[in-house]
Order: structure tokens, then sequence, then C-alpha cells
């Protein structure tokens, strides 16, 4: 009787840490913040404009291609990455697969004000200004048009690698996805990046071990919410690419995760039946000690 009122108070306590202590903890460690916006509902997006892919082809070809790259419609890149990254701080992106990957709404608004959109103003101050200017002058159908020509180029499928180098590899590393084929150094330097960004942003191929899958999409979101005044800006990726993307860190960084989970059922299974026999050989030995 007495080891059960034991195993009744340590039952309780570790209860109380697990389902009292532990939340609260996690709640100041980890404030709630709201859900991720897809939607991208506070830019100034298209506003219901519906654009016309001919003639943004043309202010694309007039307005984005002395940066950009566009390799999909044969606009190869104008400089290379190391010239690029000493030019803006950061290698520009290639516009190929911007039309699948990122919101409309916010590749409106992007278009607008880059700063804005990104939530990086707080980097821009005292005479700093963002390396891909504004482009508020034109006209708004003018900017639902450029969305338009970007969507209509854009791949149908991407695998989960190629949108995480589109979305990341201009800043991120992640050296595990080496082991993969191919290299996933950041594409910026780090001494480019550095001096962009403040720091060194960190290689991401264990990040889905250290922070949860909530997190992550949370942060990559809105990075703000949970590290108000960082560098790294809003990329404004939809819920699609974003699944990509956090899906990829999973194949790079615990690609055993599939094999673990589908353990859960039979190790349980094992534990209780061991805790059965030892339950049993432990009232055998000790009715025989009484």
């Amino acid at each position: 009787m007495r080891e059960i009122k034991i195993l009744a108070i340590v039952v309780f306590f570790t209860g109380l840490l697990y389902w009292g202590v532990e939340p609260f903890a996690h709640s100041k460690l980890h404030p709630h913040v709201p859900a991720p916006d897809y939607t991208f509902s506070d830019v100034d997006g298209l506003n219901g404009l519906t654009g016309d892919a001919t003639k943004g082809a043309e202010a694309v070809a007039s307005n984005c291609t002395a940066c950009h790259s566009i390799t999909a419609v044969g606009f190869p890149p104008v400089m290379d990455d190391a010239t690029s990254a000493a030019s803006y701080g950061v290698v520009p992106p290639d516009l190929s697969s911007a039309g699948k990957i990122y919101n409309a709404d916010y590749l409106a608004a992007f278009i607008k004000d880059p700063a804005k959109a990104a939530k990086t103003a707080h980097k821009f101050e005292d005479g700093a200004s963002h390396p891909m200017p504004a482009y508020n002058w034109m006209q708004p159908q003018e900017i639902a048009d450029i969305v338009a020509y970007l969507q209509s180029i854009a791949p149908k499928e991407m695998t989960n690698k190629e949108v995480f180098a589109d979305a990341c590899q201009r800043c991120h590393s992640i050296k595990y996805g080496d082991f993969y084929g191919g290299s996933m150094a950041a594409k910026t330097p780090d001494a480019n990046i550095k001096s962009y960004m403040g720091v060194i942003p960190p290689d991401l191929s264990q990040m889905i071990r250290s922070r949860s899958e909530g997190f992550l999409h949370e942060f990559i979101n809105d990075p703000q919410k949970h590290l108000h005044g960082t560098a790294m800006p809003r990329v404004g990726l939809t819920q699609d690419a974003e699944d990509q993307v956090v899906g990829y860190l999973t194949e790079a960084g615990d690609s055993k995760k599939a094999e673990r989970e589908a353990l859960r059922g039979p190790f349980l299974a094992y534990l209780v039946i061991f805790a059965i026999f030892a339950w049993l050989w432990k009232t055998k030995i000790w009715r025989q000690v009484h």
C-alpha cells in the first residue's frame, strides 16, 4: 500500500510540473503571438486589380532586369553573386518563381515599398535606403500587370528544395542539405550579409529540431512577432510555399522523423508489457520477503 501512495505522490507532482509549471514557464519565455496571416491583410496590395501579363512583361523588362535575373525567360544574372552582393549587400533574387512562391498582394506591396512590406523600415533610417528602390510612383494597374506577368512565367510545380533555395538561400545556408547533392551554402558571402543584416544569418540545418513547426511558421510568416526589431524581412510566402520550406528543413535536418514516429506505438506497448512483468516480479519477491 505504501508503494501505491508513493507512486500517487510522484504522479501528482510530475503532472503538476508537466501540465502546470512547464506551460506557465513556456508562456513567459515564448509569449503567444497571432497566428500566421497568409493573406497579408495589412499590406497595400492589388486592391482587387487584375493584371495584364503582356503589359507586365514590358514593365518588368524596363524596370526589373537591370538588377534581377529571370532565367525562366532568358534574362541571365546581370552580375555574379559576389559582385551583386558587394553592390547591394545581398544577392537580388531570380524572379522566375516569384509569382508562385510569394503572395500576390504581398508582391504588389513589396514593389511599391520594399522596406514597408518586409517590415524592415527600422533598418533604413538616417539616410539609409533599401537596396531595392520603391516603385510607389507607378500606377497601381502597372504594378498589377507586373504581378500577373510573374505569375504567368512561374513554374507549376517546385520541389521543397527548390522553394527553399529561392525563398531562403540568398541569406541562409543549410549545410546538411549538401548531403543530398549540390551546395546549399548561402548565395550571399558572409562578409556582405553581415554588413547588410548586422549579423550572419544562422545555418538552418537543425532549426527543425530546435524549434517547433508552429514556431517556424509564425516566424517565417512575420519574424517581428517573435523577434521584434530583427533584420530578417517578412518574405511574403504563400502558405503552400511556407509548408514546402518547413518540409525541406525536415528533410535535411530530421530525415528519420517518420521512422521515429512510427515506432511510438510499438515502443509504448513494450514499456507497458515490461512494466507489467516488472510489477509481477516485484510482487513475487516482496511476498517471499514478508
